[in-house]
């Protein structure tokens, strides 16, 4: 049997619910377990589904009544998409607040502010984010395609009405009306594909996010939506095969897609054309679509009821646990676990109850909800369930004569049964059918009337002799009234919304006793310091007093009283760094500002290099200052850019255009004044040069040797930046111990120093490693005594770096260059 496809009560698809089950399964199968590389692309198949069934409902409203109403429209959006939603943000900003350190958790605020406004992917995209890094992220990113479709719902309707109100009047408006915003879809498609291509090859961080770049994806579905009366006359065999075809090319688009891949274009071209094959193939023949299987079974339709509470969970459930627990089997089973719990008690006790309450609805159009079955009319989000859009109550049934010989006639509706909860429509059980009423209670029809149908009336019967008092009615509920809508929903959801709320508290208990069961014992366990050897090195040398400090840091299992906090450190960066101007790509060189000591000091040093350059600033304006007036120090670079004779690419473009000025400039400051000692310090990370040729570690020392050499410095000091330290976006916490942000030193880092050694003792230089100040036995902690050590996972904050002076002071007097 083919379904109409402009019919307003056409049943629920089973297919496009199996459709989102697979998708959100994609999803949570590559964010929580990595696996398949490509599952991110579910989310083009929600885009593809949501607009097919956002303008199928518009295009049955325009052929049933003319016209679209926003206000209509609008008002379902809301009732379905914001109660879950509100509800992750205020649990995820609440969470935030208890589990985060203060820049996360500010961070996550704004947000979720830009979740709740629906603009979450241009927040992301303005501040480049990438979708696959793994580096600290939002537990709100997964918003960003939920802000990309609420776009799309908020614009979308209005071009469709604009296109029904040009559309030609002439009798066929439904035919007219849809071939008008069949055109603007397919306009709308093809301006989007054209900078979806341009833009992913330009700015793939923004394309990933844009939502102009993926608007040809919602467009798709528009345009089958457009194209359901020729569709629904595919033969049922043939839209059968077109449909194993599309499933098969959605499992396979996550299997071949991985984060290296140009996506939104070319490559989401494969699960979009895929999807539309599953819903085009589907449009005629039976709902049901029983031969899909793997789509159409009791679990998948389940699921795809429940995907988008699911959704919206299994984000922040997987970055908060990040916070809390180690990597492991046992951390993936409590993500799964718990947002199974959110994502079911979500759906019962919060998603469908209030979709399916009076809430925004016109007093006239309040249906009778408790009854309402499901259907395909209604627009889907991201990962939301199909469902019916609220229908009109049915009239109500006539009512009985007052009074009956032998008995009271009620006037209740047809339907009611003493001692049985009524629901508007239903019919009573057999087994508790009221008693038919004595014959004298039957009253022959008028005449002329017996063939007319007359409602049966339903009788109690009460004794002769009891006499009834009338007794006063409330204004607002009339005797034999049907409930209001609003007693109705209560009657349906109130239990369901209670059970819910239980399975929520029940689920809680077990995933405490599964984290106290799991993961009882700290991460890594108390490591004793060493005791200091007063006879291993000089009173002079501060080497020992470091090394004690970070070993009772690498120790310790509470966070001390930091000062500064790392929280403010984080929030300040390098704005409180006081050569942060000598090192900016956007702000002119003065070369007295970036100066210190005294200016008729007779030695003249440079501190030359990237940002790690720049974090060590600080100690040596300090050694400057503290030299008595011997030295005069310049600290002068540029962040990102390495000092050496090559181009190293950067990502920020700014960068990559005043490095050479920025090189150029400090040969000229150095043939003007001369040097008697140079320390350069660049990142040990790895690079290439523009040509796209890849710099090993001796490779970048080399470079390195080759642009100071240039200077004509007396002596050169190879200056090593600390081991990356642990992501403290990620890994500091208020509810975590310091073990959390303890790292290893990196066997990157090794190389690059040993290269640097081996230059300094082929070329007469020095090299002053880094692990005396910032790691003990290769465990590099986040902090030292009271003093944060690092900002982020590079560079030194501040008051650190001012307090390793002595250290460098006491190793360059120790080689003879002070």
């Amino acid at each position: 049997m083919t379904s109409n496809p402009t019919s307003p009560r056409a049943p629920i698809r089973r297919d496009i619910q199996g459709l989102r089950a697979l998708a959100v399964v994609m999803v949570i199968a590559t964010h929580v377990v990595g696996w398949p590389g490509g599952g991110f692309a579910g989310v083009d198949v929600f885009f593809v589904v949501s607009g097919f069934l956002i303008t199928g409902l518009l295009l049955r409203e325009v052929a049933e009544t003319g016209r679209v109403s926003l206000r209509e429209f609008f008002g379902r959006r809301i009732r379905r998409l914001m109660p879950a939603a509100v509800l992750v943000l205020l649990a995820v900003c609440v969470a935030a607040f208890f589990l985060f350190n203060r820049a996360r958790a500010d961070a996550t605020w704004a947000d979720a502010v830009a979740a709740a406004l629906f603009v979450s992917n241009w927040r992301f995209a303005a501040e480049g984010t990438d979708y696959f890094s793994e580096a600290a992220v939002s537990p709100l990113q997964h918003f960003w395609s939920l802000s990309v479709e609420e776009q799309f719902s908020l614009v979308w309707p209005v071009l469709v009405v604009v296109a029904v109100l040009l559309a030609p009047r002439d009798g066929r408006r439904g035919r007219a009306g849809r071939a008008a915003v069949g055109a603007v879809a397919l306009l709308v498609g093809a301006a989007s594909w054209g900078w979806a291509v341009a833009q992913t090859a330009a700015e793939p961080t923004v394309a990933y996010f844009s939502t102009t770049t993926r608007a040809w994806e919602l467009a798709v579905g528009a345009l089958l939506a457009v194209a359901a009366p020729a569709l629904a006359r595919i033969p049922a065999a043939v839209g059968g095969l077109l449909q194993w075809a599309g499933l098969a090319g959605v499992v396979w688009s996550c299997l071949v897609i991985d984060p290296s891949s140009a996506f939104p274009a070319p490559w989401a071209v494969l699960p979009v054309a895929a999807t539309a094959l599953v819903v085009a193939g589907g449009v005629g023949g039976d709902p049901r679509h029983r031969h899909l299987f793997p789509l159409t079974n009791p679990v998948s339709v389940w699921l795809g009821d429940v995907s988008y509470a699911l959704y919206l969970w299994h984000f922040p459930v997987l970055v908060f646990a990040g916070v809390l627990l180690p990597a492991g089997d046992g951390t993936t089973a409590i993500v799964l676990v718990a947002t199974a719990v959110l994502a079911v008690s979500t759906y019962y006790g919060v998603e469908q109850p209030l979709h399916r309450s009076p809430l925004l609805l016109r007093r006239a159009a309040r249906p009778a909800l408790a009854a309402a079955p499901q259907t395909e009319d209604e627009p889907a989000s991201v990962l939301e369930p199909a469902s019916a859009p609220p229908r009109d109550p049915a009239p109500a049934p006539p009512r009985e004569p007052a009074s009956a010989r032998h008995g009271v006639v009620t006037t209740r509706p047809a339907g009611w049964v003493p001692g049985q909860r009524y629901y508007p429509g239903r019919q009573p059980r057999p087994d508790r059918a009221p008693a038919a009423p004595p014959p004298a209670a039957q009253h022959a029809p008028p005449r002329g009337a017996q063939h007319a149908p007359q409602p049966a009336p339903v009788v109690v019967a009460a004794p002769v002799q009891a006499p009834l008092r009338r007794l006063p009615l409330r204004p607002a509920e009339p005797a034999g009234a049907p409930p209001s809508p609003w007693a109705q929903w209560r009657a349906r959801y109130g239990a369901q919304m209670g059970m819910s709320a239980a399975a929520l508290g029940i689920g809680a208990i077990v995933v405490v006793l599964m984290l106290q069961t799991a993961f009882g014992s700290p991460v890594i366990g108390p490591l004793v310091p060493p005791v200091a050897d007063p006879v291993a090195a000089p009173a002079e040398d501060p080497t020992a007093a470091l090394q004690a400090e970070l070993a009772e840091a690498v120790s310790a299992e509470a966070w001390p009283d930091l000062r500064p906090s790392l929280d403010e450190v984080m929030a300040a960066s390098s704005s409180v760094n006081p050569a942060r101007d000598c090192f900016a790509p956007d702000v002119p060189v003065d070369s007295g500002r970036c100066t210190w000591g005294d200016a008729d000091a007779a030695r003249h040093m440079y501190l030359v290099g990237d940002s790690t350059a720049m974090s060590y600033a600080p100690a040596f304006k300090k050694l400057a200052e503290d030299s008595g007036g011997t030295w005069r120090i310049t600290t002068v670079g540029l962040y990102g850019c390495r000092f050496t004779d090559v181009l190293v690419q950067n990502p920020d473009p700014a960068v990559m255009a005043a490095c050479p000025q920025r090189k150029l400039y400090v040969r000229a400051l150095m043939a003007a004044e001369p040097a008697d000692l140079v320390v350069v310090s660049n990142a040990y990370t790895l690079g290439r040069t523009v040509e796209g040729r890849d710099l090993s570690a001796a490779d970048l020392l080399a470079a390195t040797h080759a642009e100071v050499s240039a200077y004509g410095a007396a002596g050169v000091v190879y200056l090593a930046p600390p081991p990356p330290g642990g992501d403290l976006a990620r890994c500091f916490s208020p509810v975590t111990a310091p073990a959390q942000c303890l790292t290893a030193v990196d066997q990157t880092w090794r190389d690059m120093h040993a290269a640097a050694e081996a230059t300094a003792a082929a070329t007469q230089a020095d090299a002053i490693g880094s692990l005396e100040f910032s790691c003990w036995q290769d465990a590099c902690p986040a902090f030292a005594g009271d003093l944060p050590i690092r900002y982020d996972a590079t560079h030194l904050t501040v008051p650190y770096a001012e307090h390793i002076t002595g250290f460098l002071s006491w190793s360059m007097s120790a080689r003879g260059l002070l």
